[in-house]
């Protein structure tokens, strides 16, 4: 084939001609000046929404294939939501700040704590996720876990006060419900039983109820599977049913003495 022909197979074969790859860097910028402008005090604000407003516009017009609901419309339900995400945030923060020992200030979990990037980000995909918006949540979403290493689908529910130790390698399924004062650590799975495309529009993934404690690299799997409030989930452990209130599940491991030579 001649160089000409190649070039016009390629144009010819693109599945989606619409597709233009330069809404996940659009995407990138807009995610972290949406969390300067809400937290670094040498911001301006006002400048900075104004900004916003524009890049969201240009990421809604390349995300959106149908035109069904206005970007002024989506842009202003979400404005309105900003207020309460910095109050849902500033108390992860402080969730950070007061269970982690090795925490010395408020503004160290602000710039240098990746669970607490994760967690923010989340915040805001979510709320676009409830407002229907394509794709945006999701490359906001990925954004997030290409930094931090955690995983968190937009539509997963998470309550306040919630503390993510570590960071890395957390994975937070699209229909996971995570109750008030939840804390979790590095390598927990929070996923679905199985993978099959008609579940789609089923709870897939676990319930996480009030003040519970799960530690690294637990895995807890299921739809219908709660783990019941005011309970520690111990590293190492595989869940696929229900746990009680008050509960302490732990892996027992077993050490056996080498035999003498």
């Amino acid at each position: 084939m001649t160089k000409e022909s190649i070039i016009q197979k390629i144009i010819s074969d693109r599945a989606t001609p619409r597709l233009d790859f330069s809404i996940k860097h659009k995407t990138e910028t807009f995610t972290n000046d949406l969390f300067l402008t809400l937290f670094d005090a040498k911001s301006c604000v006002k400048t900075n929404i104004d900004t916003l407003e524009t890049i969201f516009h240009d990421i809604y017009s390349l995300a959106c294939f149908a035109d069904s609901n206005p970007c002024s419309d989506v842009w202003d339900d979400f404005l309105q939501k900003i207020p309460s995400l910095i109050d849902k945030l500033n108390l992860d923060a402080k969730a950070s700040l007061n269970f982690d020992p090795a925490s010395t200030s408020i503004e160290e979990v602000y710039i240098a704590y990746p669970g607490f990037y994760a967690i923010a980000i989340h915040r805001f995909c979510h709320e676009l996720y409830k407002l229907k918006v394509p794709l945006i949540p999701r490359l906001m979403s990925e954004y997030a876990h290409g930094v931090t290493g955690v995983d968190i689908h937009p539509g997963a529910q998470i309550g306040d006060s919630f503390f993510i130790d570590h960071a890395t390698g957390i994975v937070i399924g699209e229909t996971c419900i995570i109750k008030e004062n939840v804390k979790v650590y590095q390598g927990v799975t929070l996923g679905a039983l199985q993978v099959s495309k008609d579940l789609q529009n089923t709870k897939r993934h676990p319930t996480v109820e009030e003040n519970v404690v799960i530690y690294a690299n637990a895995t807890i799997l299921g739809g219908d599977t709660v783990i019941g409030a005011n309970s520690t989930i111990g590293g190492n452990v595989w869940i696929t049913k229900s746990v009680p209130k008050n509960s302490f599940v732990y892996h027992s491991s077993e050490t056996k003495m080498k035999p003498k030579r």
